[in-house]
């Protein structure tokens, strides 16, 4: 291990042309594992005060919530900790095995359920390291703007089902009350949902990454945040003859206001807005049209002593399938009126999802589970008899951090479909994950 870490500092020395004057470990006041900090430049003052205020600036901007990353366990910083770069990320393993009900899909996604059973899709097993990631995140403190903060991560979700393509998940840097880049929608409330093995978690959430800008302001005492975004938009129609697709011309307008409060300020409350403005060409006029797409979000995470976590969220709208796990990628944003097929209409939807963890041993061992629930409603007939109308996710799992870097797991998951015409299917899966951080 020392070997290792002497080649990373010899790397880095000569790629920067600077010179590492100290390589020892830094304590955190986080159950996390304490970060090794490589201060690399010379400097005067105690070299043992730049590593704990480089560890520090980690801290402070470390973001918790759904699928987010630990700190990392390398940390190389300039002696004036003008610059900190840290590396970092996890090897994931999970093992899973479907029974009484087989979905195609690699994650547990209850729109995915086969309606029909045969002999081919009764049982399955898989084993998946897609979700493995890579992370790098830079903090530069600067005299005008203050401290910058440079992110980026990947896995290894892109193309086909276990391709192991690497896959951007999110690149964008944050200054000011600024986000600018890629990152998590502003419409996903991160920390009102449990940790999950499945990687797409309760199907009345709202975890999907978008291009943005963003801008968020806390006062009264850090109690109260408020959100503002312009977000690239994603739509998916059913446009029928009379219509066709063109290019967006309008980003998503999300804003949220949360409340916070409790110690540390560990529980809160959002409310959170999306309005959609979605372009289509109308084939009979020779012109544009647009629908308006629109939701609203109530979320919230409430720590009950060190014992219990309550997280929930609840989400109704028309044409918002980027905005709910289920429904993600399927053409109900909007779709022709069938009693006047020369006009369209946008698809009401809904969801919520509501979920409890106890503490066993804070931050060691923890069990958890939930309901979660996506409806799509019925609009002047449009819907067929075989068409998706609601989806049902249930979970049980119990954690281990056997380690600060490593952490087992077990989960059973059962979901439901059922169509617009009453028929429904189930699928049922047991996973067993292990990952170590890094």
């Amino acid at each position: 291990m020392k070997r290792i870490r002497l080649l990373i500092v010899s790397l880095f020395t000569i790629a920067t042309g600077i010179y590492a004057v100290s390589a020892q470990g830094s304590s955190c006041s986080s159950e996390e594992c304490s970060p090794t900090v490589y201060i690399m430049s010379k400097g005067k003052g105690d070299c043992h005060v730049a590593q704990q205020n480089a560890a520090n600036d980690f801290m402070e901007t470390k973001r918790g919530g759904f699928q987010q990353a630990h700190n990392p366990q390398f940390i190389f910083s300039t002696h004036d900790n003008r610059f900190a770069l840290g590396i970092g990320g996890f090897v994931n393993l999970r093992t899973s095995y479907d029974f009484m009900g087989a979905m195609g899909n690699i994650d547990f996604v209850p729109y995915d359920i086969p309606m029909k059973h045969n002999y081919a899709n009764q049982q399955r097993i898989m084993m998946d390291a897609s979700t493995s990631r890579v992370f790098v995140k830079a903090i530069i403190n600067t005299d005008r703007l203050g401290r910058i903060l440079v992110y980026t991560d990947m896995d290894f979700r892109g193309g086909e089902q276990f391709s192991y393509i690497p896959r951007l998940r999110s690149a964008y840097m944050q200054f000011k009350g600024f986000t600018i880049g890629r990152d998590v929608t502003t419409f996903c409330d991160l920390n009102a949902a449990p940790t999950t093995i499945d990687f797409q978690g309760p199907n009345a959430y709202n975890f999907a990454f978008n291009e943005m800008i963003r801008y968020e302001y806390s006062f009264l005492h850090n109690h109260l945040t408020l959100g503002v975004a312009a977000e690239m938009p994603s739509v998916n129609g059913t446009y029928g003859e009379h219509f066709s697709a063109i290019y967006q011309r309008v980003p998503d307008g999300i804003a949220y206001l949360q409340y916070e409060w409790g110690e540390n300020r560990s529980s809160h409350l959002r409310v959170s807005g999306v309005v959609r403005d979605m372009y289509l060409h109308d084939n009979k006029n020779g012109k544009n049209t647009t629908e308006l797409g629109w939701g609203v979000q109530l979320s919230g995470h409430i720590d009950i002593g060190r014992w219990v976590d309550i997280y929930m969220n609840g989400v109704y709208g028309r044409g918002i399938t980027p905005y709910l796990q289920d429904l993600a990628g399927s053409p109900y944003d909007f779709a022709y009126n069938p009693k006047n097929p020369e006009r369209m209409q946008t698809m009401p939807m809904w969801g919520w999802q509501a979920a409890a963890q106890l503490n066993i041993v804070p931050g060691r061992f923890w069990l958890a589970g939930g309901y979660s629930e996506v409806n799509l409603e019925e609009n002047n007939g449009y819907l067929s008899a075989n068409e998706y109308r609601k989806g049902q996710y249930v979970f049980g799992n119990a954690f281990c951090q056997a380690t600060p870097n490593i952490t087992f797991a077990l989960e059973y998951l059962h979901g439901t479909r059922k169509d617009m015409g009453g028929s429904m299917s189930r699928a049922n899966r047991i996973s067993i994950m292990a990952q170590y951080n890094f």
